[in-house]
């Protein structure tokens, strides 16, 4: 064992380690907020000035974090900066950047190039660097490897390099970042041990495999899991309604067998950064080896359909009512990708919006957890919800349920709605002004 490694681990063992967390998000501020709260210091980097400085006076950009845990952060010493030199006093360097698709629906690794080689020139010896990003497997050899050693560290040696997967499901009340098992692979056995030191102060089980290819691969394989079951069930959906079956009263059912299957719900499309996103890291990957993953880009066909099929089922109805979509008043409700938050990632809400829009319809939205549209990448709306009242309701010719927020008052929804376009089964009971979609 190298100086270099056990002065990193008993740093982290006597939480004497500054811990660098790059890029403030959903996956890297809870990180920060459990570093913190068992009594370490941390700085937090990031590029977006916003962001820093609601940070730095105490303030939360996300619904779910709330302002007040930010300030006693800060009070017990955290702090954000956009100065990267800062990057030689940390310990430790969790990458938490995003890791999305381009427009061919290959992955876009420039976030996690472009914070490497920010990082790079104040790398110093007895540093852990830990990618928590999702991507392909062989990520962390290929480019951040390569990048670590530039200046003549090794790795395993002076410096110590892990891939850590996040896996954080925000707003689940069931689970937070101390209790979801955190899976690590060292590029070393010496990098393993350093990464075991720094999760285990804060993860209640560390996991341990092989490499950082099998971490990666990990990470993938938990997200096509989904996907292609989600898949699966929405596929399933399209049948059960030609054959007039309720595929909710068929899933419910399915899942009181108490071995052998796990229940998935259908929707109207995948949405977050992880499910929607994941899958084609791989199949991207396999190509270089020749395979063709014919599972995962099949379910993905079918998950991306989803809008479309709602959009039809919103204008079966319509139609029934002798109205065409045309210059009809559609009210999308619920537009953050899953129930009781306002993450919009990948949301399959917008794009139902966007194809309603497209066929000429009046497009509004609600959602209590989503005030006004948010700048996005690829899609802008210059909206804000619209508050749900008896008269508003009556006021559009059709709404649809995109995302089933606890926060809905259903019934009023169902009373003074003249349709229904339910996405997400949250009508069981037949009524004339509903359809399920």
């Amino acid at each position: 064992m190298s100086e270099c490694q056990k002065n990193s681990i008993k740093k982290f063992k006597n939480k004497e380690a500054l811990i660098g967390i790059v890029g403030l998000g959903y996956v890297g501020l809870p990180l920060m907020l459990r570093y913190n709260a068992i009594g370490f210091k941390v700085l937090g980097i990031d590029i977006d000035e916003t962001k820093i400085n609601l940070l730095n006076t105490g303030k939360s950009y996300i619904e779910h974090i709330p302002a007040e845990k930010i300030e006693q952060a800060r009070e017990s010493g955290f702090s954000a900066t956009s100065d990267f030199s800062r990057v030689s006093d940390c310990d430790a360097l969790i990458l938490c950047v995003p890791t999305p698709l381009n427009k061919y629906r290959e992955p876009d690794m420039s976030f996690v190039i472009n914070t490497t080689d920010a990082i790079k020139p104040y790398l110093r010896a007895g540093q852990v660097v830990s990618l928590e990003s999702t991507t392909y497997p062989g990520t962390t050899e290929e480019e951040l490897l390569p990048r670590v050693e530039e200046n003549g560290l090794i790795v395993g040696q002076d410096i110590f390099l892990v891939y850590s997967p996040e896996r954080e499901d925000p707003g689940n009340p069931d689970f937070e970042t101390r209790t979801i098992p955190k899976v690590i692979g060292g590029h070393t056995s010496n990098c393993l041990e350093v990464g075991v030191a720094l999760y285990e102060q804060a993860i209640d089980q560390v996991v341990k495999v092989s490499s950082t290819k099998a971490a990666e691969m990990t990470k993938l394989l938990e997200n096509i899991h989904r996907a292609v079951n989600i898949g699966l069930v929405n596929e399933m959906k399209i049948v059960a309604d030609r054959m007039n079956i309720d595929i909710f009263e068929v899933v419910d059912a399915a899942a009181t067998k108490p071995f052998g299957f796990t229940a998935y719900y259908p929707g109207p499309g995948l949405g977050g950064h992880c499910i929607p996103i994941d899958p084609f890291y791989l199949t991207w990957k396999a190509r270089e080896y020749g395979l063709h993953t014919r599972f995962i880009e099949l379910s993905g066909e079918v998950n991306k359909a989803m809008p479309e099929y709602v959009l039809g089922k919103l204008m079966d109805g319509l139609n029934n009512s002798g109205k065409a979509l045309k210059g009809s008043k559609v009210l999308i409700l619920g537009i953050a990708y899953k129930k009781n938050v306002d993450d919009m990632r990948e949301s399959p809400s917008v794009e139902i919006m966007e194809l309603v829009q497209a066929k000429g319809a009046i497009v509004s939205y609600s959602d209590p957890h989503v005030l006004k549209f948010p700048k996005m990448r690829e899609h802008h709306f210059d909206l804000s919800s619209v508050e749900l009242t008896a008269e508003n309701l009556e006021n559009y010719d059709a709404v649809v349920l995109a995302t089933d927020h606890d926060k809905f008052d259903y019934e009023l929804i169902k009373k003074y709605s003249s349709l229904i376009v339910d996405s997400r089964g949250k009508y069981r009971t037949p009524a004339e002004n509903i359809i399920k979609a």
